[in-house]
């Protein structure tokens, strides 16, 4: 085990102590202890960095079943570096920044803590693992913790339905995920993703390589909402401020991201790839930016804003896949720069995301609202978290002096060469991307305008406010003064930034132009009058106009009714597989216990019943067996004579007697056929099981009597005869098919083997000792659901919704 797999174990295993630490420290802050954890990470990355930069990746690998192919293997190279950066960087200062956000008193930190920290370290194991089944298993613990911490606040209703419906569809997307990955697996015979990688183009011509390539896409587009799957983000915004400044700005939202680009060398140059990421990333991007435009809450504008800056990376990463099509070349340098950029503004975005959800979060801490309507004149009451909000609002606009700025030209670049390409038929679908990218990015302009003059300028209304406005504490402040001040250094001072982490990570990307001439481009805010620049102008001449005159057209958005939107599809879809599944649940769900030992009998019957019968497995063949003794037919008599007694009988008592004459049966055949040891315990069960029958049917009524009509007792009959054929023709089948020797030769060496002279006990405890303990664990997860219903206690305020 190497330092990089203990830093993904570190907080995952620092979630479980922190309910602990609470308790041993009940006037501690627990922000304070769980911020250890992301700055020490961060620093152990960071002395990475040299290493990296010089082309040295860290392997690691710890077997856990060769036969299945998995491994806990891990890759430390340019992409997975920079991403663990921003996962333990921002994280440092969210949790910092929560530490002054969330009340010791009033909210339950050992819990916040405990699912935050889970969330980092499925985060990191995202990024860093090698093997696909341990990605998706992180994967699948990323959306499990952000369900937890989405659901933070439970005792909301819109809460608990933002984290139902983000778990639905980013689970649902990652199983779609599992299936490519397996299909992967299939076509290579490997789950090493970096193997995979150097198979090259000898594995495109499978017939399952399309399929993957569509199932891992969509797991990635849940993943960082893309169109259509994006509706789960802006009901997500319900999470505490910490939460959505985390998840859904540097981490979370932007795991799909990683996907795409971690899987690009072996789909990039794929016409589909390119169709898909690209195109559905440009879409995503117009129409995030769009929707954010008419949002009248802070933090739902943000989570549009999110989808669309999503997008815009999203189409970069498949632009920049055109360049491994036909193979490294120089003539395809040229789109190299489209990952680049997308790596670039994938920082930049985290850094002015993260600065923005910090602001709105301030804003709604000290004022009470969020809702824009509200809000303006606060520049007086609040000048820093005004300076903060220019600062971040106007990078994400692409305006200078900030980083934003820098990547936003890069994308304009990017979408100017699609509209010039000559593959993939981008000849004749090429010119619409850079105006669809022209369009969204008026869009972007317009809003970020809104979230700096509607909040901080025009008139001041304190009867609207919930609170007195005033500055936040210092301590709420730090987190976000930091994420401006890089910012504005990343516009001034932005090849360091391109040297030690974006270079290494195209490398990783694009491993076929290692070494090749012009693959990174030197980064400046001035290249003269371009295109780029035209179009920058453009869209701040035309975006102040549309923000100026928003009343004027906002009716357009009347063409898009919530009635006719996705996320009411999602809402019908939802509800009426809820009432589909009632209305069939019911159909079978009688409330007769005889009703449903038919279908499980009956299914019993026509499954194992057809098998045995149509692949040949039914033999009958009795000239080995031993002649029947006297006795022994008198035994079966006997318990024949038994059981067809428990059909006839009217007392409870009676049939407990008699099924203790079956038991006791069985238990002397066990002695005819000289297993002494399963007597005994057949015995001992039959005489305890016998008189806890006797005692408890002692204070019951007697039967009531039983419905002899027709189709009652003809189902009945039907089903009886069918199990008790079935089971003498299995049993005849199995004595009269013996197609391997007895494993019981293996078992009688039990004591040289096990140490054990009682062979069932050795069977028990040594041989089949994990199923042994699974059985234990599943009885003791049982008896803890049981202990916390019945300790569990709903608050007496709690309304009818809580209950539920």
């Amino acid at each position: 085990m190497t330092l990089i797999h203990l830093f993904v174990l570190v907080p995952i295993l620092s979630a479980l102590l922190i309910p602990f630490i609470g308790k041993w420290f009940p006037k501690l802050h627990l922000g304070w202890a769980a911020l250890f954890v992301p700055v020490l990470l961060f620093v152990c990355f960071c002395t990475a960095i040299p290493k990296v930069a010089a082309g040295g990746p860290v392997f690691g690998s710890v077997s856990w079943s060769q036969a299945l192919d998995l491994a806990f293997s891990v890759h430390l190279d340019g992409l997975s570096l920079i991403f663990t950066l921003l996962i333990t960087g921002i994280g440092s200062l969210v949790v910092l920044y929560s530490i002054f956000y969330l009340s010791k008193e009033r909210e339950s930190l050992s819990h916040f803590y405990a699912y935050l920290l889970l969330f980092m370290g499925a985060m990191l194991g995202v990024v860093l693992s090698d093997n696909m089944i341990m990605l998706y298993i992180f994967w699948e613990l990323t959306s499990i913790s952000s369900f937890l911490l989405i659901a933070f606040w439970f005792r909301r209703k819109k809460s608990r339905y933002g984290a139902q419906k983000s778990f639905l569809i980013t689970v649902g997307g990652g199983l779609f995920m599992l299936v490519g990955f397996i299909m992967l697996h299939v076509i290579t015979g490997t789950n090493s993703i970096q193997e995979i990688i150097t198979m090259g183009d000898s594995i495109r011509e499978h017939a399952l390589f399309v399929p993957a390539l569509v199932l891992i896409l969509i797991g990635a587009f849940t993943k960082s909402a893309q169109f259509p799957f994006h509706i789960w983000l802006p009901d997500a915004m319900e999470a505490p401020t910490p939460v959505s400044a985390y998840l859904h700005s540097a981490t979370m939202v932007k795991a799909g991201l990683f996907l795409v680009a971690r899987f690009t060398p072996i789909f990039g140059g794929e016409a589909v790839w390119f169709w898909l990421v690209s195109g559905i990333g440009m879409f995503t991007m117009f129409w995030g930016s769009f929707s954010a435009v008419r949002q009248k809450d802070l933090k739902a504008l943000l989570a549009y804003s999110t989808i669309s800056q999503l997008g815009l990376i999203m189409f970069l990463f498949g632009m920049g896949s055109a360049a491994l099509q036909g193979g490294a070349s120089t003539e395809s340098v040229i789109y190299t720069k489209a990952i680049f950029a997308a790596l670039f503004h994938l920082v930049n975005h985290s850094t002015f995301k993260g600065a923005l959800f910090m602001v709105v979060g301030i804003v709604d801490h000290e004022v009470g609202t969020r809702d824009i309507r509200k809000l303006g004149g606060l520049l007086p009451f609040m000048p820093v978290t005004f300076t903060l909000a220019v600062i971040s609002s106007f990078s994400m606009a692409g305006l200078p002096p900030f980083n934003g700025f820098l990547s936003k030209e890069m994308f304009f670049t990017a979408s100017l060469q699609a509209g010039s390409m000559n593959i993939f038929s981008m000849d004749t679908w090429g010119p619409l991307f850079p105006i669809i990218a022209w369009t969204g990015s008026v869009f972007t302009f317009v809003y970020s305008m809104f979230i700096v003059f509607r909040t901080f300028l025009g008139p001041y209304r304190r009867e609207r406010l919930e609170k007195t406005p005033h500055e936040a504490p210092l301590g709420m402040l730090i987190s976000p003064i930091v994420l401006c001040a890089i910012i504005v250094t990343l516009f001034f001072v932005p090849n360091g930034l391109s040297h030690y982490l974006l270079a290494p990570a195209v490398h990783s990307i694009l491993p076929s132009y290692q070494g090749m001439e012009g693959l990174i481009p030197h980064i400046s805010a001035w290249h003269g009058f371009n295109p780029e620049l035209l179009m920058t102008a453009g869209v701040v001449v035309i975006g102040a106009l549309l923000a100026r005159m928003y009343r004027a057209w906002q009716d357009v958005y009347e063409l898009f009714p919530a009635s006719r939107s996705l996320d009411r599809g999602y809402q019908w879809l939802l509800t009426g597989s809820e009432i589909g599944s009632k209305k069939v649940t019911n159909l079978y769900m009688t409330g007769f216990l005889r009703h449903y030992l038919y279908y499980i009998y009956g299914f019993l019957i026509f499954l194992t019943g057809g098998t045995l019968l149509f692949s040949g497995g039914l033999s009958l063949r009795f000239s080995h067996d031993v002649p029947a003794a006297p006795y022994e037919m008198l035994l079966v008599l006997i318990m024949a004579a038994a059981g067809v007694g428990i059909l006839f009988t009217k007392s409870r008592m009676t049939a407990a007697l008699l099924n203790g004459i079956l038991g006791y049966s069985i238990a002397i055949f066990f002695v005819l056929f000289r297993a002494p040891d399963l007597a005994l315990t057949q015995l001992v069960v039959e005489t305890v099981t016998t008189v806890l029958f006797l005692l408890c049917f002692y204070h019951l009524p007697e039967w009531p009597k039983e419905d002899r009509s027709f189709k009652v007792r003809v189902p009945k009959i039907l089903i009886s005869i069918g199990m008790g054929t079935l089971t003498v023709l299995l049993a005849l089948s199995v004595q009269g098919n013996k197609l391997f020797d007895s494993i019981s030769s293996y078992f009688e060496d039990s004591y040289d083997l096990a140490g054990g002279r009682n062979i069932v006990n050795a069977i028990l405890g040594d041989f089949r000792a994990f199923d042994t303990m699974l059985e234990v664990v599943v009885l003791f997860i049982a008896g803890v659901g049981v202990y916390t219903l019945v300790k569990l206690k709903i608050p007496k305020g709690a309304d009818d919704h809580e209950r539920k």
